[in-house]
């Protein structure tokens, strides 16, 4: 099949080519069921978080869009003038972004060499890539190797702890456990699913420390409602 394991391009495309308004499912290892309207990942500016459209006001240079989906951000930006290369692992998402004349690369960014750049994004908690909390400090260092001097990451992530507070406002979490915030997730769109994969949701106090110790100073840019913060993170 085509899009074998990759229902994400596979929402992309079939929503390109005819408006195909069936939800990407996700499950998880720790929440209820949820769902991801395709047209959600075609958002323009307007429609974007508030984190999303402050780190887009914040970007400068040559800019990499890590996860990039669809490219709604790398698109905003590209036609703002700015130099974009958007990155995702879905070939499907690549195709679409590629026939919309965005500049794009079906790769890992930690398979990404002898590039440069001014600004990295990575939205919609993209730091989850970095899999598990011991896995963490290698995915900076990776990020930071990619930098420009001078240059900065934006990403936003989300503290989950309130997943685990009781009735009475206690959080129940065992601490000889795993981090609280890693998860396994699985999506399907139609018949194509992906497979279980890691992800990781990292609060602001922890993302500050394994920054701190590889080389990166970590910025608190904002704040929402439901948990999501935005920082940026740059060099000592």
């Amino acid at each position: 099949m085509e899009f074998e394991n990759d229902p994400i391009g596979y929402a992309i495309y079939e929503f390109s080519k005819n408006n195909s308004e069936k939800n990407i499912t996700v499950f998880s290892d720790l929440c209820d069921d949820d769902v991801i309207p395709v047209n959600y990942l075609f958002r323009d500016l307007n429609s974007m978080p508030e984190l999303e459209k402050m780190a887009l006001s914040l970007c400068k240079g040559k800019i990499l869009d890590v996860g990039a989906g669809a490219g709604c951000h790398s698109n905003i930006l590209q036609k703002k003038g700015f130099d974009v290369l958007a990155i995702d692992t879905s070939k499907g998402a690549v195709d679409y972004m590629l026939s919309n004349g965005i500049k794009a690369q079906k790769v890992s960014v930690l398979d990404l060499t002898n590039e440069k750049f001014d600004t990295i994004l990575i939205l919609m908690n993209g730091i989850g890539l970095a899999k598990t909390i011991d896995e963490l400090e290698s995915f900076l260092k990776q990020l930071k190797s990619l930098l420009n001097p001078g240059g900065k990451i934006y990403c936003d992530s989300s503290d989950v702890t309130y997943l685990y507070m009781d009735d009475d406002g206690s959080v129940l979490i065992d601490l000889n456990g795993k981090y609280h915030g890693e998860m396994k997730f699985n999506m399907k769109y139609r018949n194509v699913e992906s497979g279980w994969f890691p992800w990781l949701y990292i609060d602001f106090e922890n993302l500050h420390d394994h920054a701190l110790a590889v080389g990166l100073k970590c910025t608190l840019i904002q704040e929402s409602e439901n948990y999501c913060f935005l920082v940026c993170l740059e060099s000592m």
